[in-house]
């Protein structure tokens, strides 16, 4: 066995189809592409969307609406949860990691505590951004409120 008889295993090449070139390749005359029409021609592509000259669905519908490039997506957590999670944990301060650890928010999400439920313990809550009654809640409570 030398570097002189290496051969590419039974199957593994294939040679390329030659398309256009003659009719004695079988591959000669209107070369796969049909009979005329726009397809057979060079060049031809199809906008995206377009519908054989009717009107395309994204001008028939009509504009509606913006989406707000500088908008903050957050993840809600109330209160009820926060209660339950410190009872279960027996906590006196929660945080982002808190959260993260017990699969409430994962690790790139920003968090918002919103007043839904009951607090009955002192806890100490960290998170991005607070609604108004879960502020006046935690500091009821005796707690304290800071944002990250």
């Amino acid at each position: 066995m030398d570097l002189s008889n290496l051969k590419p295993a039974k199957g593994s090449v294939k040679k390329k189809t030659r398309i256009a070139r003659g009719q004695g390749s079988g591959k000669g005359g209107t070369s796969t592409r049909g009979h005329k029409g726009q397809k057979s021609r060079s060049g031809y592509s199809k906008k995206i969307g377009f519908e054989g000259g009717q009107m395309p669905l994204q001008r028939r519908v009509p504009k509606y609406g913006f989406k707000n490039r500088n908008r903050v997506e957050y993840k809600a957590i109330n209160l009820s949860t926060l209660q339950a999670l410190a009872e279960k944990r027996n906590l006196d301060r929660i945080d982002v990691e808190t959260l993260i650890e017990s699969g409430l928010v994962s690790k790139n999400a920003k968090v918002k505590i919103l007043g839904n439920g009951t607090l009955s313990r002192k806890l100490d809550v960290a998170a991005h951004a607070f609604s108004v009654a879960a502020q006046k809640a935690i500091k009821e409570a005796k707690g304290t409120v800071t944002k990250l």
